[in-house]
């Protein structure tokens, strides 16, 4: 099967979820193949649907936390932080083809960010009961999904050279004590985001069978007609 690549750079969070939306729709209406897209966001906190007051505090009614600000996601999980330096990517696929159910996809997602991790010299793996991808007691990947009319939306986030002090003014994913960590701490020195994103890709076509074809983002949008006035505020990398 074919698929298609769009590496969105440096995002706004709110910019990305338009254009999740607006693939969305063009997957749910036959009008796009399959389709991933990996991008990096300006700092941001977002809060899932298990989020509770308790998990980011103040944060929760201000809007705003240590001068970043907090957003809700109509993803699952609880509260999370993205920053430049982490790679976040978010699938858009009919689930039928891939899994049996929405627990099977996020078993795929994560197996996706270990086999990748392990490409990377970084030994990662499950936590019964904790999802996302950890190292030991330390959390390297979070995961949250959507998915709607047979189609996913979010996905996931895997900590590669990001600063993880931001992650200590929230409760991560609703774990109390959950230590964080990143493949620049792993590994001792700092890895291009780009390197990370091929061991990713590569994994991803493994668990899914899928092949994946690199686009450039503002003239395959254009083709498609799914191309919200967001997609012009990527960075020129997506372009």
């Amino acid at each position: 099967m074919i698929g298609h690549l769009l590496d969105l750079g440096l995002t706004d969070y709110q910019e990305a979820s338009r254009l999740q939306v607006a693939l969305h729709q063009a997957r749910v209406q036959e009008a796009i193949d399959d389709t991933l897209l990996l991008t990096e966001h300006l700092p941001v906190y977002t809060l899932g649907r298990t989020t509770r007051p308790e998990h980011v505090g103040e944060g929760w009614v201000r809007g705003v936390i240590n001068g970043i600000p907090v957003l809700s996601a109509d993803r699952g999980g609880s509260a999370t932080y993205h920053g430049p330096g982490q790679l976040v990517g978010y699938p858009i696929l009919w689930l039928r083809t891939y899994c049996a159910g929405p627990k099977a996809y996020v078993n795929c997602l994560e197996e996706i960010l270990i086999r990748a991790l392990d490409a990377l010299g970084v030994p990662a793996g499950r936590r019964a009961g904790m999802p996302g991808v950890w190292v030991g007691d330390r959390k390297i990947a979070a995961v949250g999904v959507r998915i709607s009319q047979g189609v996913t939306r979010h996905g996931f986030a895997l900590n590669v050279a990001n600063d993880l002090l931001p992650f200590a003014a929230i409760v991560p994913c609703g774990l109390v004590r959950a230590g964080m960590t990143s493949v620049a701490l792993e590994r001792g020195a700092a890895l291009e985001l780009e390197a990370v994103g091929q061991a990713v890709v590569g994994a991803f076509q493994e668990v899914f069978g899928l092949a994946l074809q690199k686009e450039r983002v503002a003239e395959w949008l254009a083709s498609t007609g799914a191309r919200p006035a967001a997609v012009d505020c990527v960075s020129s990398k997506g372009a």
